[in-house]
């Protein structure tokens, strides 16, 4: 039986690979930041599985990083806790920094500290942030690196520092530079799960509109549940090495809202452009989707797409395996159940 370890096992990527891993044999460790507030939504159907368990622990505590890692002893680590909102982090950019940045180098000393570096296998959770302001498109790992946001430099950070220990001390260390990857259990802050929550909810009528920022901006959107699964296959390899993770297929964030949308129900017309476009419902003639300047990021990231060729032809993973559309449709329709329940809850009292 293998061992692994899972930093940010209860966001959307950690519930999934803990799935995963669970169904594969392995005895999985989980590590989770101590809050007032317990969010382990995604991951509670797991912690009465026997070979699933739970530690607590902060991507800016070193010491509390050794003593985890040295009290499990894991065969791989695949580290997804991070700061990951790319507009919050202009916000918080020097604690986008220590989590994002220093605490991929604190992981990879705690391993190389206790002298597993020749044992466990990490995996790092990189982003398609990294190629920011691009250079060329499609992005593929020849693509040079323009970081436009505090959590793309401090993502850049943890990449080149994997690449470094994995250089230096011999470790098999990894970056998968994953592309939009979205979920039913994406963050309602992230603007995939903004869209279809609001979609959702607008249609049982519990809101009047949707705000968003730049409609223009373009996206590699594919399922988290399906990225997981290269994460794994990544660690599985003779040697270690870097990957594109992403569909090859792009679309704007006003498709997105129109599709997410169209499940609903309520088809829409655009009128106007920039700052005064709008989403109009075709059947009512109401305006459902305003563009606010208040969205806007003081430096915008508007054309991602990737090149998934080396993961296709490497790891033998098809990109494809959930299409976009089936994407929208599941969080859509995910969306609308809440929702739905929303509305009786509120009849009720």
């Amino acid at each position: 039986m293998k061992t692994a370890l899972i930093t940010g096992v209860s966001g959307q990527d950690g519930s999934y690979l803990a799935e995963l891993l669970l169904d594969k044999g392995y005895d999985v460790h989980g590590l989770v930041r101590r809050t007032s507030v317990d969010r382990k939504e995604h991951i509670e159907h797991l912690l009465d599985r026997e070979c699933f368990h739970i530690h607590y622990g902060d991507m800016m505590d070193p010491l509390g990083l050794v003593d985890v890692i040295h009290s499990i002893e894991p065969d791989e680590i695949y580290n997804l806790a991070a700061q990951s909102h790319v507009a919050v982090s202009f916000s918080v950019p020097e604690y986008t920094a220590q989590t994002d940045a220093l605490g991929t180098l604190r992981i990879l000393e705690a391993v190389r500290i206790l002298g597993l570096e020749k044992r466990c296998r990490i995996y790092q959770a990189s982003t398609s942030e990294l190629f920011g302001k691009v250079e060329e498109v499609p992005q593929s790992e020849r693509t040079p690196f323009h970081p436009y946001s505090p959590y793309a430099v401090a993502k850049q950070y943890g990449y080149w520092i994997v690449r470094e220990y994995r250089e230096a001390y011999g470790m098999f260390a990894c970056n998968g530079i994953l592309f939009n990857h979205e979920s039913e259990r994406r963050g309602e802050s992230f603007v995939t799960r903004k869209i279809t929550l609001a979609a959702g909810r607008i249609a049982c009528g519990l809101q009047e509109k949707l705000y968003l920022g730049n409609l223009d901006s373009r996206r590699d959107w594919g399922y988290a549940k399906d990225y997981v699964e290269c994460m794994w296959l990544m660690l599985q390899q003779n040697e270690p090495d870097d990957f594109v993770i992403a569909t090859g297929v792009q679309h704007t964030v006003r498709e997105f809202t129109q599709l997410a949308f169209h499940c609903n129900g309520i088809e829409l017309d655009w009128q106007g452009s920039g700052q005064d476009e709008k989403g109009i419902d075709r059947a009512s003639g109401k305006v459902l989707v305003e563009v606010s300047p208040a969205f806007y990021r003081p430096t915008d990231v508007v054309d991602l797409l990737g090149d998934p060729t080396k993961a296709k032809t490497k790891l033998g993973w098809n990109p494809q395996h959930t299409t976009y559309e089936r994407l929208v449709e599941l969080m859509a329709v995910h969306d609308r159940k809440l929702a739905e329940r929303e509305r009786i809850l509120l009849k009720q009292g």
